[in-house]
Formats: structure tokens, C-alpha cells, sequence
């Protein structure tokens, strides 16, 4: 009878030692918000991806719907463990628990409005009744930043949702739209890759740039090794190259690093959601 027990309290334990390991071996989902094509994004995500869960022992997949709002939505729904998007400081979404641990270095982002460079526009109460690109209505910067100037300044215009970025740089290249709503640092790489000659007809305030963020339930020893990770790759070989493949898949001038982020940097966005216009 003990001999028995004893065995089946060793299966017990090997059972509870396998159903532990299943989960730490559970890949952890990585959120992109859709600014570029699903392809080109996976293109420049993956090899940093792949570094990073090589370094924490725990590998990293790409999630992401075939749009920005798709792409949002997953990430409401608690389908992203970590998330490169700054969609989720709204009132609402903000209690979902997902915190900024990390952003790109360097300048901060600013929305644009821009037209192409020979466009007749030259002033933005010249857009009145014109259709201007945008990509999605959850874009902070990219559309609700721009879309509460103009409406602030009197000016309606019939906005075209191209579901990302580049999708609303491309309706202006290609002349389906009069203008375009767009994140600098986007346009600058678009505009390089594709030869977009354009003009800025207004420049938003700075905000902090599009920040990692990673949900509440990640434990804190887990959150601190990633972040470690990220924010290691350019002091290491294999990082450095991974940062150059997505550089090079985005046509940037330099790569990409990554620096921590403070959490509270991010109450300018919540404080424009309080005051903004847009409510659509």
C-alpha cells in the first residue's frame, strides 16, 4: 500500500514538474501596431524577436491582425503578453493593465499633416472639404492628435482609413487623398524607401515615442530579463546584427536601441484623451 502511494505521488510530481515546464516554455505573444505592411513588419520584428527570446530563454512570437484596429483589438483582449503600441493609454483601455517597460532611443514623435510637395495646398484651412489619409482611428499620433487640430481649428475634412501608416502615405503618393495624417518618424523612413516628396503643413507638440508595454500579469523577474535583453542589443554581436536586419527591412539611417521607459512619461497621452475632440 505505501509502495503504491509512494507511486503515485512521484507521478503527481512529474506530472506537476511537466505541466510547469509546458509553461515556461509557453511562447510569449508580441504585438506590433500595424504601421506598415504585416509583411514588412514581421520582416523588421523578427530577428529582434528572435534574439530576445534566445537571451531570456523563452521564445517571442509575433502576433498581428491584418490591420491597426485588428491588431488593437487583439491586444484588448488580452491576446499580447508584450506590445509595441502606443494605443493603449485611452480611459478604457488603460485599465487593461499593460504598462510602458521600454522604448526606441532618441527624438520624440510628432503628427504630421502633410501634402505632396507640388500640391496646390499650402495652408490647412485649405483641406476644408477634401479627404485626407489616415490610418486608423486608434492611432494617437498618427490620427487623433492631427484630427483634434483640425477640428479645434474649424476644419472638417472627409478622413479615408487605410489601416496603417504607410497604407495612408501611399493613398496621398498615389492621389486618392489631398493629404495624409501621419507619425514623422514613419514618413521619414517611408519617404526614403519610396521616394515620397512631400510638405508639412502642421507639426503636433512632442510626444514619447511609441513605447513597449507588457501586461500586468508577466511576472516582475520576467519583465526585467526582457527589458534587460532589449535594452542590451547593441553592446552585443548577435543583437547589433539583428537591429541592422530591421534597419535595413525599413530602409532607417541607423538602427534601432532600445532604452527603459517610465510608465508616467506616457500621462501626456492620457491627458490629451481627457481634453480631445475626438470622440469617434
Amino acid at each position: 500500500m505505501k509502495k503504491s502511494m509512494s507511486c503515485l505521488f512521484a507521478l503527481c510530481l512529474a506530472v506537476a514538474s511537466a505541466a510547469a515546464r509546458a509553461e515556461e516554455a509557453e511562447p510569449l505573444r508580441f504585438g506590433v501596431v500595424n504601421q506598415r505592411s504585416v509583411a514588412l513588419t514581421a520582416e523588421a520584428w523578427n530577428p529582434i524577436l528572435t534574439y530576445v527570446g534566445h537571451k531570456i530563454g523563452r521564445r517571442l512570437v509575433l502576433k498581428l491582425g491584418k490591420t491597426a484596429p485588428e491588431t488593437t483589438a487583439m491586444t484588448e483582449r488580452g491576446e499580447h503578453d508584450l506590445a509595441y503600441s502606443n494605443h493603449m493609454f485611452s480611459p478604457e483601455r488603460d485599465k487593461l493593465g499593460y504598462r510602458a517597460i521600454l522604448r526606441i532611443a532618441g527624438e520624440p514623435i510628432r503628427g504630421l499633416i502633410v501634402v505632396l510637395e507640388d500640391s496646390p495646398i499650402r495652408t490647412l484651412k485649405q483641406l476644408q472639404g477634401h479627404t485626407v489619409a489616415s490610418p486608423s482611428r486608434d492611432a494617437p499620433i498618427a490620427y487623433q492628435v492631427p484630427m483634434d487640430h483640425l477640428k479645434r481649428s474649424g476644419i472638417d475634412v472627409r478622413v479615408a482609413f487605410a489601416g496603417n501608416q504607410e497604407g495612408a502615405m501611399a493613398q496621398l503618393q498615389f492621389g486618392k487623398a489631398a493629404a495624409a495624417t501621419v507619425n514623422q518618424k514613419i514618413l521619414d523612413s517611408y519617404a526614403a524607401r519610396e521616394g515620397l516628396r512631400y510638405r508639412v503643413l502642421w507639426a503636433s507638440p512632442p510626444y514619447p515615442d511609441i513605447p513597449i508595454v507588457a501586461h500586468r500579469s508577466l511576472p516582475p523577474k520576467l519583465v526585467a530579463a526582457i527589458r534587460e535583453a532589449f535594452i542590451g542589443m547593441d553592446e552585443d554581436p548577435e543583437g547589433r546584427k539583428a537591429l541592422r536586419a530591421c534597419a535595413d527591412a525599413l530602409s532607417l539611417r541607423q538602427p534601432w536601441s532600445f532604452v527603459q521607459a517610465d510608465d508616467r512619461d506616457y500621462d501626456v497621452y492620457r491627458r490629451f484623451y481627457e481634453k480631445s475632440l475626438v470622440k469617434d
